[in-house]
């Protein structure tokens, strides 16, 4: 709440999904809690978003739809990045294994930035546009150092949705990936955790 309106470029974020564990005084969360809680915090989140700003939301199958479903009614849902998630624990019981994750990507307005990360590619003699696609099967499922996900990630969203100097901002840190990703690509952040 002490974050001035309109000051933040681009939100990304992971919410911490174990709404049992989030307590007041020791009472349990509902899953209806737990969406009260997911929407205050995302109707803060467009008030500090300038008007070109934009959200990245990182989330596993089992609450995608609920996400989906709170930034329709705050921001714009412009796409579903699907990328494959092997941190994932697979299940025992013989059925499918979970092996992707859903990044929802979301802007305040229709004037929000999104750049052409990768304007031409070589094929043969020939110079072809660049497909941007939703599915990002390239990005290596490695954990790199400290983080939980490889720096790649947020390293193609904070290329095709911000510029050097903006304003990133993380509300679940964790173990700060974002922020790491942030600096090495000469951005400023802020986080909590």
């Amino acid at each position: 709440k002490k974050i001035p309106d309109e000051s933040i470029d681009l939100i990304i974020s992971e919410p911490p999904v174990d709404y049992i564990n989030i307590s007041k005084n020791s009472n349990k969360f509902t899953l209806q809690d737990y969406y009260k809680w997911n929407n205050n915090w995302l109707s803060e989140g467009k008030r500090v978003l300038k008007n070109t700003g934009a959200i990245y939301l990182m989330t596993s199958w089992e609450y995608s739809s609920m996400y989906h479903s709170l930034l329709s009614n705050i921001f714009k849902v412009r796409s579903r990045i699907i990328w494959r998630n092997t941190v994932l624990k697979s299940n025992k019981n013989n059925e499918w294994i979970n092996d992707t994750s859903d990044i929802w990507f979301a802007s305040k307005t229709d004037e929000y930035i999104f750049r052409n990360h990768e304007n031409h590619k070589t094929v043969g003699n020939d110079l072809q546009s660049k497909i941007k696609s939703n599915l990002w099967a390239d990005i290596p499922t490695i954990i790199e150092g400290y983080g939980k996900y490889s720096q790649k990630i947020y390293s193609r969203i904070l290329r095709v949705s911000s510029y050097s100097l903006n304003w990133i901002l993380d509300p679940f840190m964790s173990l700060g990936d974002v922020g790491v990703a942030s600096k090495r690509t000469g951005r400023r952040f802020i986080g909590f955790e």
